[in-house]
């Protein structure tokens, strides 16, 4: 092999790299992949403009997005589709009428939008745009959305006047998606993000936190909680499963 061949074969591993820890965590900041790849931020910027222009990522100013970020997304488009759909179908049982309910963002949390009953009559309020906009195409569901600054790069309400707004409801379930999880808690990249999820927790009276089991063992930058402030972990694993073992004794319920 040409040492030509071998840097087209280089780059064409941490490109493909570069795409599954984009539908991985949804959003990623360039300088994480820097890290995550050890090579140089301007070089993931290259990587980045490329992918985008062949419409396999969406670049955003710091970083880069998911397709299924997208509001015209598809299933195609969603990365662990059929595991967020088991996922989804656990989280609508733990969902009772009258309740209310806070929302963050991700394609997790979009699967148990597009399969909640018609019949059921709750009230969501979400800092998600495009949670906003699928919730509210089921008839009995009350859709209020937390306006304010739109982060770019996770595409949620964030900033202090986001907050204000979270502690001001008490709601009876707070689901979260989430980008890392560990023993040691709940974590992110974005510091706006993790002040609202932070906010969030606060306002309900039980926590959910919804994840693909890629993301189990895995530790962002940010800490948002530690797992004594979750009530549930739901999975698209069987509860039993030997990857979920050490989580037992750290969440209250793991479905």
């Amino acid at each position: 092999m040409s040492i030509l061949e071998s840097k087209v074969l280089l780059k064409k591993e941490r490109q493909l790299q570069i795409i599954h820890q984009i539908n991985l965590h949804n959003k990623i900041l360039s300088s994480d992949l820097s890290l995550i790849l050890n090579v140089s931020e301007d070089t993931i910027r290259r990587d980045l403009n490329e992918l985008a222009s062949e419409n396999k990522i969406v670049k955003v100013h710091g970083g880069a997005l998911s397709k299924s970020y997208n509001v015209s997304a598809t299933q195609a488009d969603t990365y662990a589709y059929d595991q967020k759909k088991v996922i989804a179908t656990k989280m609508i049982k733990l969902i009772k009428d009258g309740m209310t309910i806070l929302t963050s963002g991700g394609t997790t949390m979009r699967a148990i939008a597009n399969q909640l009953p018609n019949n059921l009559h709750v009230t969501f309020f979400t800092v998600s745009p495009l949670i906003s906009l699928e919730l509210a195409e089921h008839p009995n569901v009350e859709v209020i959305f937390l306006g304010g600054k739109i982060s770019n790069i996770s595409k949620i309400s964030v900033g202090g006047e986001v907050v204000s707004k979270i502690n001001d409801i008490k709601a009876d379930l707070c689901v979260l998606g989430i980008n890392g999880f560990d023993p040691e808690g709940i974590s992110d990249s974005d510091y706006e993000v993790v002040q609202v999820k932070k906010a969030m927790i606060k306002s309900s009276r039980q926590v959910v936190a919804t994840t693909i089991s890629e993301k189990l063992n895995s530790d962002l930058r940010l800490r948002v909680c530690t797992l004594n402030e979750i009530d549930y972990l739901i999975t698209e694993l069987s509860p039993s499963h030997e990857l979920l073992k050490p989580y037992h004794d750290l969440v209250k319920y793991i479905l």
